[in-house]
């Protein structure tokens, strides 16, 4: 049997697995935590030992070995790279997806490599941990393809900084494999035998498990936590009941090496170990970001030259974030040449902070403008994660007195301007697999203000195109939001009454465009009112309605007028997800099973 090379690429998941904290405390019982880790085992402020992502993904590695077809009798894991992006929670519901991206021949005799990489995502929206897998297949060499790069950790050449002894029990793998990991070869014995061993073996990753406490117990004593990329290598198999030592080195400042030793024989079982973590000025200012943060986003804000736009790239930049600060310098209607100053200030202010900050000068109004705004981020930052809408201008005239270019320039500004940078934006997040859209409709869009059909239409246009884009994006991880403020800006200085100027600060939203545009956010599709620190959510409801006739001839107005009242009715209305969702009603409304009247 060869190896399925067709199946490099295919999206595997979302796998989904739900865990409470017994889960993490068996997880932490099976690579021999106790009354030494209690922290790890008790329910009382339970700590999660961050080599439980392995235990949350083995239905992933196992689809992994089964979708690369490698002949599962020869199969082992070869290496684990795991990287840290926020501490494990201890309960919930993981989501994993991710692929096979690599195979690699190491010859007829050698077997071959099979590399997987997967992201797993807590049901609060925060992404927790990346693992690259390699799997070892001794039985699927030969096939004539690429073989693996070179890699190889240099060890220091003297005595380790710190060693930690532990003896697993004979009985292990038996505990370490309710966990999950319930591959035969750790509990049959004559499955074992067929693959050229004596008994059932050690789980490589249990091994990998007692690796993890050492380091944390040696470098960063009770708090996991901090630890930002666990690394390893498999290179021999272990029999269960056989003492282990772990040998640390210190690599400088949040970085060691480790390697794990087999006590009876010298053998080296883990190698290549490479932890790293928090540094405690890192985590310093970690904290200081706040558990909402967007640390090490890139950030695209249009308009962002003053007002609403001029808040949320300075509160983007001071919670971690790389931003590009957009504003064509124009006037509140959109005329003149435009200037740069209005940009530049807000960098110089990001950058006076500590932040990094590049300015941009395009109109959003044309879709080279909207180009070059994002090619700004691609180029100077290399991505872009945060794409928040907020430019805008104001050609204010009841709809007699409207002319065609007023009613034009409004929609390209807003709506036009929207879908310039978004759809560019878009291509980006799609490739990379995440990305927050935050777009801005108005009070005027959602309910009407006398004098601004044009402002109106192209607001309410909007959350159109945010209900079919929050659909587009769904399986790319890209959430799509829109906010409706009231702030006192450059569009609202002279339009609001001066006592409300004050109540009315930008910075009172701020909070909201920064929850919408965070890893953490699990919300799409939403529209959010925010003034003066109060939220509130909007929705197009539909009422539960009512039949007129028999559904085959038409009926009169009459008919109608009779239930007029019923019509209007909003007493248990429903928000739909989508098209299909809202045509269910009408479909089933002369359903004798389910009528609605």
């Amino acid at each position: 049997m060869a190896l399925d090379l067709d199946s490099i690429g295919s999206p595997i998941g979302p796998m989904v697995k739900d865990y409470t904290w017994k889960d993490a405390a068996l997880y932490a019982l099976g690579v021999g935590a106790g009354f030494d880790d209690l922290d790890y085992v008790y329910e009382k402020q339970l700590k999660v030992i961050p080599s439980f992502s392995i235990g949350a993904v083995f239905d992933f590695l196992m689809t992994v070995a089964t979708d690369s077809a490698a002949d599962l009798r020869g199969i082992l894991h070869g290496e684990q790279d795991i990287l840290f992006h926020a501490p494990i929670p201890a309960q919930g519901r993981l989501t994993t997806t991710g692929a096979i991206t690599h195979m690699y021949d190491k010859g007829a005799d050698k077997g071959a490599l099979v590399v997987a990489s997967a992201d797993t995502f807590h049901d609060s929206g925060a992404k927790l941990f990346t693992n690259i897998f390699t799997l070892f297949c001794r039985k699927d060499g030969g096939y004539g393809g690429e073989n693996a790069p070179g890699d190889r950790t240099t060890f220091p050449d003297r005595d380790p900084d710190f060693t930690q002894e532990d003896t697993p029990s004979a009985d292990q793998p038996l505990l370490y494999r309710l966990s999950g990991d319930v591959f035969a070869l750790h509990v049959d014995p004559d499955f074992a035998k067929a693959s050229g061993f004596d008994k059932p073996i050690m789980h490589g990753l249990c091994t990998h498990g007692y690796a993890c406490r050492a380091v944390i117990k040696h470098l960063m004593p009770g708090e996991p936590e901090r630890m930002t990329r666990f690394r390893t290598r498999f290179s021999k198999t272990l029999y269960p009941g056989v003492a282990v030592k772990t040998l640390i080195w210190k690599d400088g400042e949040g970085r060691a090496l480790f390697k794990v030793v087999n006590q009876d024989n010298n053998e080296v079982v883990i190698d290549n170990g490479v932890v790293e973590w928090m540094t405690d000025a890192e985590q310093q200012r970690r904290e200081s970001l706040g558990d909402i943060h967007v640390d090490g986003k890139v950030a695209v804000v249009t308009g962002a030259g003053a007002g609403l736009g001029r808040a949320y790239a300075i509160e983007l930049a001071r919670r971690g974030a790389k931003v590009v600060v957009n504003d064509l310098g124009g006037a509140r209607d959109g005329s003149g040449d435009g200037s740069s100053s209005a940009a530049d200030e807000v960098v110089a202010e990001i950058k006076k902070a500590g932040g990094e900050a590049v300015a941009n000068y395009d109109s959003v109004s044309t879709a080279s403008g909207g180009e070059a705004i994002i090619n700004t981020a691609i180029d100077t930052f290399d991505r872009v994660d945060i794409l928040i809408n907020n430019a805008g201008i104001l050609r204010d005239r009841s709809l007699v007195k409207m002319s065609d270019q007023q009613w034009q320039q409004v929609l390209a500004v807003h709506l036009d301007g929207a879908y310039n940078v978004t759809r560019p934006a878009l291509r980006h997040m799609r490739g990379q697999g995440y990305g927050r859209i935050v777009l801005t409709t108005s009070a005027a869009g959602l309910h009407g203000n006398f004098g601004q059909t044009n402002y109106s239409a192209a607001k309410l246009a909007l959350v159109g195109f945010m209900n079919t884009l929050k659909l587009e994006g769904k399986k790319y991880d890209i959430k799509v939001n829109t906010i409706a403020p009231i702030a006192t800006t450059r569009l609202t200085d002279d339009i609001l009454p001066p006592d409300m100027k004050d109540k009315l600060k930008p910075e009172l939203v701020v909070p909201l465009m920064l929850y919408l545009a965070a890893q953490q956010c699990p919300d799409t599709g939403g529209i959010y009112n925010a003034g003066m620190g109060f939220f509130s959510k909007a929705a197009v409801v539909t009422g539960p309605g009512a039949t007129v006739g028999d559904g085959q001839t038409p009926p009169t107005a009459e008919e109608l007028a009779a239930k007029i009242q019923s019509i209007r009715s909003l007493k248990g209305a429903k928000e739909y997800g989508d098209l299909n969702a809202a045509l269910m009603p009408i479909l089933d409304a002369f359903d004798p099973k389910d009528p609605i009247r």
